[in-house]
């Protein structure tokens, strides 16, 4: 199981992530809020302004203080660093 880190040492499973979007339109605030109500909201911010919303195949929403930008580099900065040591 391949895990990132989505800020303050908190990990997803790569395998489960589907996207990674801003929270800034009214789709995705209106996702977070359906979440919330049905319990399936994860505040991973600790207390900080959410930069990153992270949906999971399993209808779970997870709220992150770092961009989007940042969560998708560590992932491909992780496919990258797998990659290599399937070569050596």
């Amino acid at each position: 199981m391949k895990l990132i880190n989505i800020g303050f040492g908190n990990m997803v499973s790569v395998g489960r992530l589907i996207a990674i979007v801003s929270p800034e339109s009214a789709p995705i605030k209106r996702i977070i809020q359906e979440a919330k109500d049905r319990g399936m909201l994860i505040d991973a911010t600790y207390g900080r302004r959410t930069r990153a919303v992270i949906i999971m195949d399993s209808d779970h929403i997870i709220l992150s203080a770092i961009q989007p930008e940042t969560v998708a580099n560590r992932l491909i900065s992780r496919d990258v660093a797998d990659t290599e040591e399937e070569l050596r």
